[in-house]
């Protein structure tokens, strides 16, 4: 007779604790210690256990029939697509929607994605920032005395409560030529719950070793590095609290955020401790050749974020896409930004074939989802949800941002070109996805509600 499960709450402090203890136990155990311990402050189950050896009674077939956990993957361009050829018609709506030129690569996919229009993020004004508050609705103007300031990416918030099982709480891929594209101000899509930028991994080569060499160093020296980083901070901050006494608010606000700061190095570095002496997964593809640019970049990072999902390295992925060298790899002469001012003519021809190639390398990273089978047979297409666009919709314009969802993860409808009410907050549309996600918050940025319409 099975023993029942436990099921209890645990704080941050409680979980801390109980995964120190019990990290020496599993290390020796054929248990997955992911498995285990399932996040800050969340629901902890703990399976019927036999013996000292913390063997699980669940056979293989109902392990592999084990619900497959939930991604979220967000891939953003800069400077926005080409307003008369990409959007359906407005009046076209529904399912059976006409696909445009800028669509039509997606034509086999039309089933597995929708088209929205209508959003913009109403405090966006900088025309060429085309990431910066993509996933945030942030006001830039919000805090006195700053002119740049931002607010958590909706990616950061599916790495809060996603990524507490996996090795990297989020992946965060930018694109070798970010300052050509029209990306804007940041190091990435994402930024953290402080509105700081996340820095994003830009050469292919780099994110293979990231996510599948094993470290050669000795298990004590890798733990004598982190000790070592914890005694400079712990040094750091001594020396900060000690100055702290007589400073002007402003200059405490200052010091809080670097704090904070502190914390969140604290909070990597437990990260990596936990997973010291877990070994990393095996590569399912091969290394990257060194230099890829423009198109052959996009489709390996592709290959990339696909391998990081099928090994559950990550449950939350960002890319940053190229926009000057991919023009380049399409042989016109261009620059990205004169390409995205177009004007009947041959800056309108290189934006349209720019679309089109964007769609045709979204519909083979959708093939890739597709065939990537999870231990239940089902696809890893149906427990991912991706979102591509960008903040401007074209030219200078910043109103109806473009805007495509795809995959199963969120439960969203898809298959519909769906338009929305002008100057719908896009942030409505990421609450929407968050929240299909499990992810229970009732707000994202500037959001005023749920889109009714996209829910499954």
């Amino acid at each position: 007779m099975h023993a029942p499960k436990i099921v209890f709450l645990l704080s941050e402090t409680e979980y801390l604790l109980l995964r120190k203890i019990t990290r020496t136990i599993f290390m020796t155990s054929p248990t997955n210690r992911r498995h285990f311990l399932r996040g800050t402050g969340a629901l902890i189950a703990l399976p019927a256990l036999e013996s000292i050896g913390f063997r699980s009674f669940a056979s293989a077939a109902e392990k592999a029939k084990a619900r497959p956990s939930k991604r979220a993957v967000f891939m953003g361009m800069g400077f926005g697509v080409t307003k008369e050829t990409w959007y359906p018609a407005l009046e076209d709506t529904g399912a059976d929607y006409k696909l445009t030129e800028g669509l039509a690569p997606l034509a086999r996919h039309k089933k597995d994605f929708t088209v929205v229009q209508g959003c913009s993020n109403q405090y966006a004004n900088e025309a060429h920032w085309g990431s910066t508050f993509w996933l945030t609705g942030a006001n830039r103007y919000s805090v006195p005395g700053q002119n740049m300031a931002n607010s958590i990416s909706a990616d950061q918030v599916v790495a809060q409560r996603l990524g507490q099982e996996t090795r990297f709480s989020s992946m965060q891929l930018d694109s070798s030529d970010d300052s050509a594209s029209g990306h804007g101000p940041g190091l990435s899509l994402s930024w953290d719950q402080r509105g700081k930028p996340v820095a994003g991994s830009k050469d292919p080569v780099q994110v293979f070793h990231k996510l599948f060499s094993s470290d050669d160093l000795p298990l004590a020296q890798r733990q004598a590095a982190i000790n070592q980083k914890r005694s400079v901070l712990d040094a750091v901050l001594t020396e900060a609290k000690r100055v702290q006494r007589g400073l002007t608010k402003t200059d405490n606000d200052k010091l809080d955020e670097y704090f904070q700061g502190i914390r969140d190095i604290e909070t990597r570095l437990g990260k990596d401790e936990d997973w010291l002496e877990v070994p990393k997964a095996q590569a399912p593809i091969e290394e990257p050749p060194a230099g890829l640019k423009g198109k052959e970049e996009i489709e390996m990072m592709h290959n990339l974020i696909i391998a990081a999902l099928q090994t559950d390295n990550t449950r939350a992925l960002t890319y940053r896409m190229p926009g000057q060298a991919l023009l380049k790899s399409m042989d016109f002469t261009h620059s990205a930004h004169n390409v995205s001012h177009y004007s009947p003519g041959e800056r309108m021809e290189a934006s349209k074939a720019r679309d089109k190639m964007h769609s045709t390398l979204l519909a083979g990273f959708m093939d890739k989802l597709k065939a990537a089978k999870e231990a239940d047979g089902s696809s890893l297409f149906d427990h991912t949800s991706l979102a591509f666009g960008s903040n401007i919709s074209s030219i200078h314009y910043l109103d109806n941002c473009p805007t495509l969802l795809a995959g199963g993860g969120a439960n969203l409808k898809l298959g519909q070109h769906l338009a929305l009410p002008k100057d719908t907050p896009l942030c409505n549309v990421w609450l929407t996805m968050l929240q299909g996600l499990g992810i229970q918050t009732e707000r994202h940025g500037d959001s005023s509600g749920i889109v009714k319409e996209l829910q499954a």
